[in-house]
C-alpha cells in the first residue's frame, strides 16, 4: 500500500487497539497493514436529490467527490475500500448517476474489494455497482459501522455519520474545518462528500461519545492540525443546533 507522503500530503499516524492507522488530510483513513482505505459519508447525488425536492444545487457534487476519491486511491493504491455509510444521499441515488459518473466509479472500483457499509441515507445496497453491502464489518480488533455506538466497543470502532468539524484559533480569528475525532478506542471520520456540512465536535451528539476527551485532527491542505479536547463539558443541545447548518450544501441534520 502506497503512502500519501510521496504526493505532497502528510498523513498522521494513529495507534488504536494495537493497530497503526493513518489519517489522511483529504479526510480518509488508511489501514496499511490490511491494504485498506476507509472513507465516510460520500453523499453522492445529493445535488440531484435536492433538485427533485425543488431546492437547486449545482449538479456537480458527485463528479467532485469522485475526483477527490480518485486522487486518494492513486496515492494509497489500496486492495480494499470501505465506505462507512451514506455513500449515496438516498436509496435511489445510484440510479440517478450520470452515465459518465457511473463509468468513473466503476473504473475506480475495478480490482478493489469494495465494502458498502449501509447508513441511514442508504439503507439498501447501491444498485448496479460492484461490492458487498454490510450492516457493519469487523476485522481483527476493529469494527467499522456508520454511526458510533455508546457503551462497550468490540474493542475499537471506526465510524462516520456525524460529519464532525471544529474551529481552530488563529491570529486572524477562528478557522473552521472538518475533522477526525479520536481517542484510544474510537475514530470518527469527517464527511468526504463535496456537499456535506458539519456538526461541531463540541455538540453533545459527538462529545458524549468521548467522555474522557479526545483529539481532533482538523483537515488542512496538505497536513492535519491536532487539537486536544478535555473531558466532556458539552455545550447544551439548543446552543449547538445551528452548528450543523452551514448553508445550502449542508444536511438537515447529522449524517
Amino acid at each position: 500500500m502506497a503512502t500519501s507522503m510521496h504526493a505532497g500530503m502528510t498523513p498522521a499516524p494513529l495507534h488504536i487497539a494495537g493497530e497503526r492507522l493513518m489519517l489522511d488530510p483529504a479526510g480518509l483513513l488508511a489501514w496499511p497493514a490490511r491494504q485498506t482505505l476507509v472513507v465516510g459519508d460520500l453523499h453522492l447525488e445529493k445535488g440531484s436529490a435536492f433538485a427533485r425536492a425543488g431546492r437547486f444545487l449545482p449538479p456537480y457534487d458527485t463528479r467532485e467527490t469522485l475526483s477527490r476519491l480518485q486522487l486518494a486511491l492513486r496515492r494509497w493504491r489500496p486492495a480494499r475500500l470501505i465506505a462507512l455509510g451514506d455513500s449515496f444521499h438516498d436509496a435511489e441515488g445510484s440510479r440517478r448517476m450520470a452515465a459518465e459518473d457511473a463509468a468513473l466509479l466503476h473504473r475506480l472500483l475495478a480490482g478493489i474489494e469494495m465494502l458498502w457499509v449501509l447508513g441511514n441515507h442508504d439503507p439498501a445496497p447501491p444498485a448496479g455497482l460492484p461490492g458487498t453491502a454490510v450492516e457493519e464489518y469487523r476485522e481483527g480488533r476493529l469494527t467499522f459501522r456508520h454511526e458510533a455506538r455508546r457503551g462497550a466497543l468490540a474493542p475499537a470502532e471506526i465510524s462516520g455519520h456525524f460529519h464532525p468539524k471544529a474551529t481552530m484559533p488563529t491570529r486572524c480569528g477562528g478557522v473552521t474545518r472538518p475533522c477526525f475525532v479520536a481517542d484510544a478506542w474510537r475514530v470518527m471520520l469527517p464527511a468526504f462528500g463535496a456537499y456535506t456540512g458539519g456538526l461541531d465536535a463540541g455538540d453533545p451528539a459527538i462529545a458524549g461519545l468521548f467522555p474522557r476527551g479526545a483529539r481532533l485532527f482538523l483537515l488542512g491542505r496538505d497536513r492535519l492540525y491536532s487539537l486536544p479536547t478535555g473531558p466532556v463539558r458539552a455545550r447544551p443541545a439548543a446552543a449547538a443546533t445551528g452548528s450543523a447548518k452551514d448553508g445550502a450544501a449542508t444536511d438537515t441534520g447529522a449524517g
